[in-house]
């Protein structure tokens, strides 16, 4: 044990992150940053948080709560207050995050801050954004094998009493994560009631819908625009969320994978591969925006095939360049002039289950500004809205029928010392009581192909859809009604 600038740290003896959050998985504000759950070390840590002593969350229907008070601001500046009385920087050697904020920001978000139609009331009911402030957080290390639980208690107001209470709550949470029993093993049984996943949209519904962005791109109204379609089914008595993601997770092996308790039933189970904004405490930015998609195969010479013919495409290198240019775009409203960079253009990242085409873009924030204001220069991310950004965002919600939810929004977290890390969430499942809904999609270009964009769509969903509901019939059957959707 140590005490570093009032954080007290304490070694943990647990090798297995999963296991150990299982404890926790059941209570609202349970968040686990799965860095474990990825293939090949794409991830270094994961980090377990409970207890938040502040809850921020903005509900569908615009109300914005503290604590459960409402307030007068958006959920921008919500979450911008409540980590302002905190600062906290991060000793050298440990992991970024020791504490600060962990949530999520559904993609709905937007509209708080770009002039956009009114909200689709279809949809799951999900907050539009969610958030705890963690003071206790367990990390691990899985470069080094090294774990620790980490404790600022900033909850205390009296800072003269935050090292007493540090120590209590770390070894508090110390405690109850090596009292965490063996995971019960997988029966491999599926987790939906029957008849299992519905597809909200026909297949020729979904190439309608491909058809007319295509009319928009050649009308001169955008250059792209994402295209998505929902599947819906019901968890069966006794299956939590947590079932759910521990389900995905070795399906997708995604760097970005989380699991958070949103209270209330809901849950974000995610396996997302895809980074929208990391910024570190001297104001360094990265995002790495994918576009081009094609499945992974068992024989080596016909995945290779595949890899080989993505890099190649013409189309999803187009695809890929006009998502770089508008995240240029972004990051130049907030960063240094002259500091965005594209030090990696089309570069070829493999997943369990998928390749996919990703470009890196870089930039340094202005002096005076934070994360927050970087999420709002930023939110949501260009790869899952489209060129131009709002009028594509209009077309998604003319042609989409449901609102997307967490899906296409962001899991973050975001320490005390200003830095931040955040995924778009993708491959996902979004859970509200027994409801589950999986969502997938693409960019539309000038030369995409309808039939093409819809089989696009679920090699996307597959591997969660399959992992949820093995015997499931493919494709899903068009088996949605109004009491699903709702």
């Amino acid at each position: 044990m140590s005490d570093r600038s009032a954080l007290y740290i304490l070694s943990l003896d647990l090798p297995d992150p999963l296991a150990a959050f299982a404890v926790l998985a059941g209570e609202k504000g349970a968040m686990l940053l799965d860095g474990a759950a990825a293939d090949g070390g794409r991830a270094r840590y994961s980090v377990l948080a409970c207890d938040p002593f502040s809850w921020i969350e903005a509900a569908r229907d615009g109300t914005v709560t503290r604590d459960g008070v409402a307030l007068p601001v958006d959920p921008f500046t919500a979450l911008e207050q409540a980590l302002k009385p905190f600062h906290r920087p991060v000793p050298a050697g440990l992991p970024a995050f020791t504490g600060g904020a962990v949530g999520v920001m559904g993609y709905e978000l937007g509209r708080y801050l770009e002039r956009l139609p009114p909200q689709n009331r279809v949809g799951l009911d999900l907050p539009d954004m969610a958030f705890g402030l963690y003071d206790t957080v367990a990390v691990f290390d899985h470069a080094s094998g090294g774990a620790w639980v980490l404790s600022g208690a900033e909850r205390a107001a009296d800072a003269a009493a935050r090292p007493s209470l540090a120590k209590t709550l770390a070894h508090a949470l110390r405690d109850r994560l090596r009292a965490a029993p063996p995971l019960a093993r997988d029966n491999g049984d599926g987790l939906l009631r029957r008849p299992g996943w519905g597809a909200e949209l026909a297949p020729a519904d979904y190439r309608d819908r491909v058809a007319r962005i295509l009319d928009y791109i050649r009308a001169g109204d955008i250059y792209q625009a994402n295209m998505t379609q929902r599947f819906l089914g019901r968890l069966r008595p006794g299956v939590t969320a947590w079932d759910a993601y521990r389900r995905l997770r070795p399906r997708t092996a995604a760097p970005f994978s989380a699991f958070l308790n949103l209270g209330r039933g809901r849950a974000v189970a995610s396996g997302s591969p895809e980074r929208f904004l990391s910024l570190t405490a001297d104001g360094i930015i990265e995002t790495r925006p994918i576009k081009g998609t094609r499945p992974r195969h068992a024989d080596p010479t016909r995945d290779a095939a595949l890899a080989a013919e993505l890099l190649a495409s013409e189309k999803d290198r187009a695809e890929n360049l006009m998502i770089v240019d508008l995240l240029r775009n972004d990051l130049s409203r907030v960063a240094q002039i002259g500091s965005v960079k594209v030090p990696s253009l089309w570069g070829l990242e493999s997943y369990r289950t998928v390749h996919h085409l990703t470009s890196v873009v870089t930039g340094r924030l202005k002096p005076g500004l934070g994360p927050v204001d970087l999420l709002r220069a930023g939110f949501p991310g260009g790869s899952i809205t489209g060129a131009p950004k709002i009028r594509a965002m209009e077309i998604i919600h003319e042609l989409e029928p449901a609102r997307r939810g967490p899906y296409c929004g962001s899991v973050m977290w975001i320490g005390w010392d200003g830095a931040m890390d955040s995924s778009i969430i993708i491959r996902t499942a979004a859970i509200s009581g027994d409801m589950v809904q999986v969502q997938a999609g693409g960019g539309i270009v000038a030369d995409s192909d309808p039939e093409g964009e819809y089989q696009e769509s679920l090699t996307k969903a597959k591997a969660i859809l399959t992992a949820l509901d093995p015997a499931m019939a493919w494709p899903p059957a068009i088996a949605v009604n109004e009491e699903q959707a709702a």
